[in-house]
């Protein structure tokens, strides 16, 4: 339970201030995060997974961040654009999933839908002491 605490408190110090910045720019506020499953890997030494849901509303979006494990993620419904650094913005439908190399910087990760919401399933795999989502720069 130690461990959930401690991915948690930056997700919950993300959505404050991606909450109070949301409210100065009057813009949406951040999509909803829900770890399902954060657990040590016992056959990768010093590694652990994360199963996270990602919920956006109509129109949401995330801001853009990198994370230091890798991510796959699958949409569980609705549409869900996604850029990479380097690469083209993709709309990805439900059954689609990518992969995300640790380190990678994600410009966007929005619903593509201003009318539904969309749902993601990310699973991570990096240390204990790496961070989920580290904001990127304007």
């Amino acid at each position: 339970m130690n461990a959930l605490r401690f991915f948690a408190a930056p997700f919950a110090a993300l959505t404050l201030s991606v909450s109070a910045s949301a409210f100065a720019h009057e813009t949406a506020p951040s999509e909803k995060v829900t770890i399902l499953q954060d657990q040590m890997l016992k056959n990768a030494p010093g590694k652990k997974a994360l199963m996270i849901e990602v919920d956006y509303e109509p129109g949401q979006s995330s801001i853009a961040h990198k994370h230091q494990g890798t991510a796959m993620a699958y949409v569980l419904s609705g549409e869900i654009i996604s850029q990479v650094k380097g690469e083209k913005a993709i709309t990805y439908k439900a059954g689609e999933f990518w992969y995300e190399p640790a380190g990678s910087e994600h410009l966007v990760s929005k619903n593509a839908s201003a009318t539904q919401p969309a749902k993601l399933l990310v699973f991570m795999v990096l240390a204990p002491d790496e961070q989920v989502l580290i904001p990127l720069e304007n």
